[in-house]
């Protein structure tokens, strides 16, 4: 059994067509997925994932749906809390090209350019991970928690530097 939620594919072994994965965490991988997400808790984690390798193009179509519920902690509250999320996807791999190829001279790419594969294999939970991550909250609070903020000193700042412009406007 495997502890990592890794699921490698070899580019090479793919066949032509579409194919399908399902991707669901065991018990241990949840609590690795907690500590790749910074999270206090990942409850559940699965991923349903299509394939369409376009051989002769070298184009890899990776698309799917993930679901996850994450225990979390309110920022506003600190009061922890359980929220689900989901995110689809579709990402699209060339399997000939280089770093070079894509991004060589020109800095300025306005393009919707493919991903890279590197050393010819991608992993599906990789890229599972990559999606929740995406549409996560870099503050997360509780359904209908609002921060009002409170100030409690009405008297004016003695040093203020915008102070002495406030003088000559008079």
């Amino acid at each position: 059994m495997q502890k990592e939620f890794s699921y490698p594919l070899q580019i090479d072994e793919l066949g032509q067509g579409e194919q399908t994965y399902k991707l669901r965490a065991d018990k241990e991988q949840l609590q690795t997925l907690a500590e790749i997400l910074q999270v206090p808790a990942v409850n559940s984690f699965g991923a349903n994932i299509g394939l369409k390798f376009q051989k002769k193009r070298g184009l890899l179509e990776v698309y799917g749906t993930v679901k996850a519920n994450l225990g979390l902690i309110s920022v506003i509250s600190l009061e922890p809390f359980d929220k689900d999320y989901t995110a689809e996807f579709k990402l699209t791999f060339d399997t000939n090209a280089t770093y070079e190829d894509v991004y060589g001279e020109d800095d300025d790419i306005e393009d919707d350019v493919p991903d890279i594969v590197y050393d010819g294999r991608i992993d599906l939970g990789d890229i599972a991970i990559e999606q929740i991550a995406l549409v996560m909250e870099d503050h997360p609070r509780k359904e209908g928690e609002e921060f009002n903020a409170v100030i409690e000193d009405n008297e004016p700042i003695k040093n203020n530097p915008f102070a002495a412009l406030a003088k000559l406007k008079k």
